[in-house]
């Protein structure tokens, strides 16, 4: 196409302008539904290419795709109607956890121009999990001399939803000799409160058999169970107390194995074996504290076992208990809560998807070349990562989306003067020392006819014999 721009002095500007346009259309489209989890198979989500601008009758022939990054084919697109629909089932507490934000990030492109969009889809949770306890059955020794107003504590349930969802009530079996404690736990931990309210007489009562019933927030409601047997025995005037009932420790995720993280000092007012005291994890003990702690059974340190990872776990919650040796065992009790703080350990990752190559050396100035999307797995300013070019290339990165970016063309090419180029995206994060990560793109520059044919002189001189 030849373009004269003789005698039309608004001419430049406005092909300038539809550039611009151009350019801001290919990483603009933003667009956010919801649905629920478990949405049986065809439940429709939102009307996608009418709500992107696009005509149905151009889906098929401009090579209409959705990409959903580790996320399979939970959604799809009816390209006869542009319909968003749920296309496999859809656990939310699979995708996220106990995460409160959930959705499903599309990428949606299309080609003839190259086009790209943006769409969220949030999962909204639905009470399809009921509480769980740890155990069916709690067993619990008390000794008949304990006073009125001792507190054991219990492991509550776990509910796998968020939410209205998964906020817990729990009550036990009218009787007169125990109760949960009704206060609020303000350290959000996942234990509950035994609480003896009369003595005790093993003369009279030797076992106490109640069901502890945890009821979530939903509707309808769905609860859980666990059998609480509890044996008076004979024994023991005092048990082991710990100055705390909550300890707070943080440290690095780069920690040395057996590294100290604390030590422990339960003290016991009784006299010889009565006095002497073993630390424990409290059981049932999560095969995520084992994996990464140890305690010592006579001094009450507690050590790292093996490697910590933050992003794995940020936070560990460590039941531990403190027994004596008496005749009749007696136990207190306390939880640590181990923060794990991040470091700057992974280095951002660079994906580079959809290449229109070759390069057109006529092709316009802003023209997409490639999209590129950068990750990182650390938190913070870790994990905030930065994007820029090998210098001196007629190209640039243009942010479309959080983490992604499209590769344009910011000059005029020539073909005849550089017939291709090696461009190195180069993304590095935040953290100190800084860690980054290069992938190169190779742009073929591709020939059109823009030269005439020249002759070596403009004039030659002939002798003719």
């Amino acid at each position: 196409m030849v373009i004269s721009w003789r005698g039309r002095p608004g001419a430049c500007c406005l092909l300038l302008s539809l550039l611009l346009l151009a350019v801001w259309e290919t990483g603009s489209g933003q667009v956010h539904y919801s649905v629920a989890e478990e949405a049986k198979h065809g439940t429709f989500v939102g009307r996608i290419a009418q709500d992107l601008g696009l005509e149905l009758a151009e889906l098929v022939p401009r090579l209409f795709r959705v990409a959903s990054k580790g996320r399979g084919d939970l959604l799809e697109v009816n390209l006869q109607n542009g319909i968003l629909f749920v296309n496999s089932r859809i656990d939310r507490e699979e995708l996220c956890g106990r995460s409160l934000e959930c959705s499903i990030h599309l990428e949606v492109i299309v080609e003839r121009p190259l086009q790209v969009f943006h769409v969220e889809v949030e999962v909204k949770d639905i009470n399809d999990n009921p509480p769980v306890f740890p155990e069916s059955k709690k067993r619990i020794i008390i000794a008949e001399t304990r006073p009125p107003d001792t507190r054991f504590p219990l492991d509550g349930a776990s509910d796998a939803d968020i939410g209205v969802n998964s906020a817990l009530t729990y009550r036990i079996d009218p009787n007169d000799y125990f109760a949960l404690d009704p206060q609020n736990n303000r350290e959000q931990t996942s234990s509950l409160t035994l609480v003896l309210r009369k003595s005790l007489d093993r003369e009279e009562i030797q076992e106490h058999s109640l069901l502890l019933t945890a009821n979530d927030g939903g509707k309808p409601q769905l609860t859980g169970t666990v059998q609480l047997v509890i044996t008076i025995l004979d024994a023991n005037d005092n048990a082991p107390e710990f100055d705390q009932s909550i300890y707070k420790v943080r440290i690095l995720e780069n920690l040395f194995n057996g590294t100290l993280v604390i030590k422990l000092n339960a003290t016991d007012p009784d006299d010889g074996i009565n006095g002497d005291i073993i630390y424990s994890f409290r059981r049932p003990v999560s095969p995520v504290v084992l994996n990464a702690f140890i305690i010592n059974p006579n001094s009450g340190e507690i050590r790292t076992k093996g490697k910590l990872d933050f992003e794995e776990n940020k936070l560990y919650e460590i039941s531990v208990e403190a027994i004596d040796k008496g005749n009749i065992p007696m136990a207190g009790h306390c939880t640590i809560l181990v923060e794990v703080l991040d470091i700057n350990d992974n280095a951002p990752e660079v994906t580079i998807t959809s290449l229109s190559l070759p390069v057109r050396e006529d092709a316009q100035v802003g023209t997409v070349i490639a999209l590129i999307s950068v990750s990182d797995r650390d938190s913070g300013v870790n994990g905030q990562v930065t994007c820029s070019l090998t210098p001196h290339v007629p190209f640039k990165l243009v942010s479309t989306f959080k983490n992604y970016y499209s590769l344009v063309l910011d000059s005029s090419l020539d073909r005849e003067s550089v017939s291709d180029y090696t461009v190195v995206v180069t993304a590095r994060d935040g953290g100190s020392p800084s860690l980054s990560a290069t992938a190169s793109v190779s742009v073929e520059v591709a020939d059109v006819n823009d030269n005439a044919p020249a002759f070596a002189q403009p004039e030659y001189t002939v002798f003719l014999l």
